[in-house]
C-alpha cells in the first residue's frame, strides 16, 4: 500500500477574519498541515512580525493543536540582505522573535527567503557579497535558533541571493547546524528561460538538496509575455512528477504545501495533486 501524500496550506492564501473561520476552512479541505504567517493571516491583531506576542502565539497555538492541526511552518518572510542595516536588524530581530515564539505555536520550524539587497529583481543579488551576506545573516538565526531548539527553514528562489539549487546546498554546508534546513519550492528555481529543462532542474535540486529538505512548497506557473507568473496549482505548466515521486518514494512523512492557489481552486488542485501522486 503506498503513503498517504501528506498535504497542507499556505493560511494567508485563505480569506478569513478569525482564527476559528480559518481553522473551519482548512478543516473543510481535509488538511491538517499548515504554514502560518500571524501578520499575513490577522493583520488587524499582528500589524507586523516584529508584534506578535506571546499571549497570542499561545492563543493561535492552543487553537490550531487542539483543531488537530499542526503548523509545518511559522512564517516570518522578511528581508534579512536588506541594504538599509536598520531595516536589516529589524527584519532579523522579528526572525529572531519567531524562534522564541515557535515552541509556544507549537510550529515545526520558522521560515524566510533571504530577500533582496535592491527592490524585487536585483543584479547586484547575484553576487559573492550577497550569498556571503546571506551566510552571516543565517549563522546569526541559526545561532539564535541552536538556543531554542528551534529550526531555521531557508528557501532558496531565482531572484534572491540565493538563487539556485547549489548555493542552497553551499549554505547548508557552511553554516553546518542541523537547525538549518531548506524549504523547497521547485517553481522558485524557474525562469522563462529554463522551464524547458524543469525535470532536470527538480532532480538536480532535489539530488543536491536531500538531507536538508525539510518541507515541500507545491506551486504552479505559466509564462506570459515572457515572464513567470504563478497560477493555481494543476492549472499551469509545473511538472510536479519529480516532487511527488520524491515525496511518494523517498521521503514518504514529507509534507507538501499548497501555495499561491485561491480559495475557490483549492479543492481541485488538491484533486489534482492526489490524483498526481497515485500515478507516480
Amino acid at each position: 500500500m503506498s503513503p498517504r501524500l501528506q498535504l497542507g496550506v499556505r493560511a494567508h492564501d485563505l480569506k478569513c477574519n478569525t482564527l476559528s473561520e480559518l481553522i473551519h476552512k482548512i478543516r473543510g479541505f481535509s488538511l491538517q498541515h499548515i504554514q502560518f504567517a500571524a501578520a499575513k493571516s490577522f493583520p488587524q491583531e499582528v500589524s507586523t512580525p516584529l508584534s506578535l506576542t506571546r499571549n497570542l502565539a499561545q492563543a493561535y497555538g492552543e487553537a490550531f493543536q487542539q483543531a488537530g492541526m499542526q503548523i509545518e511552518v511559522l512564517g516570518c518572510y522578511v528581508n534579512i540582505v536588506h541594504p538599509d542595516k536598520n531595516k536589516q536588524k529589524e527584519a532579523i530581530d522579528a526572525f529572531k522573535l519567531h524562534i522564541q515564539l515557535c515552541s509556544t505555536l507549537g510550529a515545526k520550524m520558522v521560515g524566510t527567503e533571504t530577500g533582496s539587497l535592491g527592490k524585487g529583481y536585483c543584479e547586484d543579488n547575484f553576487t559573492a557579497e550577497a550569498f556571503a551576506a546571506v551566510v552571516k545573516a543565517t549563522r546569526e538565526m541559526v545561532d539564535e535558533a541552536e538556543q531554542h531548539n528551534v529550526i531555521v527553514g531557508i528557501e532558496p528562489g531565482v531572484n534572491h541571493p540565493l538563487y539556485k539549487a547549489e548555493l542552497a546546498h553551499e549554505l547548508v554546508h557552511k553554516i553546518n547546524s542541523k537547525h538549518l534546513k531548506i524549504i523547497l519550492d521547485c517553481a522558485n528555481l524557474i525562469t522563462s528561460s529554463n522551464y524547458i529543462e524543469q525535470k532536470s532542474l527538480f532532480e538536480n535540486a532535489i539530488a543536491l538538496l536531500d538531507p536538508a529538505i525539510a518541507v515541500v512548497h507545491l506551486k504552479d506557473f505559466i509564462i506570459k509575455d515572457g515572464k513567470v507568473v504563478f497560477v493555481p496549482v494543476g492549472e499551469g505548466m509545473l511538472n510536479f512528477d519529480p516532487i511527488l515521486k520524491y515525496m511518494k518514494h523517498k521521503k514518504p512523512n514529507l509534507v507538501g504545501l499548497i501555495e499561491s492557489t485561491p480559495e475557490a481552486s483549492l479543492a481541485g488542485s488538491i484533486k489534482f495533486l492526489h490524483e498526481r501522486y497515485e500515478a507516480v
